[in-house]
């Protein structure tokens, strides 16, 4: 990982009247050059088979601000509309290069209220943050300190639906860099009685943020059933729901921001599943438990965080019979439903489900260190193959053991 790691702070802070009408009309005006930019790029493929890029929205935007009907975009600092036309053009990126789906129109009360000024529009002086068009600095809550010396080089100022004020300072961060190397390896098989279960033995309980508030939540969506629409009791009784859930999530990303931290710093290799989560939520008996788990955001968390401490993710393809495969001698069991958790192979050996799955993921994933991403586990054993062997195969020799961008539509050990 060559030069320093650029990383985002975040702190709550809490804006004057003043400063919450501009910074509220900047991302009503953030909003709208979005939508007007997406409209125009999307008549300009329809109608003429023409594609439209940053450059030619840059343009656009100089004309709509002359409009009598737009003239209001002018009342707000310019960068935060071009960094909206910048955003457009990385979503169409990402779009055409099949990473993600076609860039929707922004909608006021669904879509993100946020706002980006770069260095030309903040001023940065001895800890105080002052934006474009305001004359005082935020009230920042620093609830930890930046990198010595740090200057942010991107601001980026939001509001949750709980009516939170947040802004976010990319700095460079030189204390971020490759850990000491170690020989320790895990795998890590994720769950719902237990949250995860290690290679090791460890298991990480499952703390289930969200059934906690779970009543409180109740409450407060029953209470905005019950308001009129469109009243100011039912965006009330709205901000009350937001809180709860907001309260939630945090808890949430402090435990697991806890988890994956140690267990970066702990191990070299860290072997996980390629779970379809999407799909999986699919099943409205697992759907709440699932979502309240974090397993997406374990996986995030954990990979962008080896990137930055050099360490190495490996991930077991999701068809991988981790479950059903002895660890001791390699094994397939015909079926292995949910409901079994400890279950007896014919050579003798007695498996915890869990703690057996995370062994197979663990050999799998350093079976595809040594032989490359492009090694196929066999159809069926021989009886001849030892049972280190064993472990490192799959059931079918079209799987590959690390996934490769295949997708399917749902998931089974």
């Amino acid at each position: 990982m060559g030069g320093q790691v650029k990383r985002s702070f975040k702190f709550r802070f809490y804006p004057t009247d003043t400063q919450a009408a501009e910074l509220l009309r900047t991302f009503g005006c953030v909003r709208k050059v979005y939508n007007l930019a997406l409209q125009a790029r999307a008549e300009a493929w329809t109608l003429r088979g023409e594609r439209v890029g940053y450059e030619a929205t840059s343009v656009l935007l100089t004309a709509w601000k002359r409009t009598e009907e737009l003239a209001f975009l002018n009342e707000v600092s310019s960068v935060p509309l071009q960094q909206a036309l910048r955003h457009l053009q990385m979503a169409f990126s990402h779009f055409f290069a099949r990473r993600s789906r076609h860039p929707r129109f922004k909608s006021r009360k669904k879509s993100r209220a946020s706002a980006e000024y770069t260095r030309s529009a903040f001023r940065w002086r001895d800890g105080a943050l002052t934006l474009a068009k305001m004359a005082e600095p935020l009230d920042i809550r620093w609830s930890r300190p930046l990198p010595e010396g740090a200057t942010p080089s991107t601001v980026t100022v939001s509001r949750d639906p709980a009516g939170r004020w947040f802004v976010s300072l990319l700095c460079e961060d030189p204390a971020v860099k490759p850990l000491p190397a170690t020989n320790a390896a895990v795998g890590i098989d994720v769950g719902l009685d237990h949250l995860l279960v290690l290679s090791t033995g460890e298991k990480i309980g499952n703390r289930r943020p969200e059934r906690r508030d779970r009543l409180a939540l109740a409450r407060a969506q029953r209470s905005l059933c019950r308001k009129q629409k469109g009243s100011s009791n039912r965006d009330k009784a709205r901000v009350k729901v937001a809180r709860v859930h907001a309260r939630i999530a945090d808890r949430r990303v402090d435990f697991l921001h806890k988890i994956t931290t140690r267990l970066v710093r702990e191990n070299q290799t860290l072997v996980i599943e390629d779970l379809a989560v999407s799909n999986m939520m699919g099943n409205r008996r697992l759907a709440r438990a699932i979502g309240d788990a974090g397993w997406r955001q374990f996986r995030q968390l954990l990979e962008y965080k080896a990137r930055w401490y050099g360490r190495d993710v490996i991930t077991v393809d999701r068809w991988f019979p981790s479950s059903k495969l002895c660890s001791a001698c390699g094994a397939l069991a015909a079926s292995m439903p949910l409901r079994v958790r400890v279950w007896t192979c014919g050579c003798g050996a007695i498996h915890d489900r869990d703690l057996n799955a995370a062994h197979n993921i663990l050999a799998a994933g350093l079976a595809v260190s040594v032989c490359g991403a492009g090694v196929r586990p066999q159809r069926n054993t021989p009886g001849g193959q030892s049972a280190a062997k064993q472990k490192s195969l799959g059931a079918s020799r079209r799987t590959p053991l690390v996934h490769e961008g295949a997708e399917v539509k749902q998931m089974s050990k």
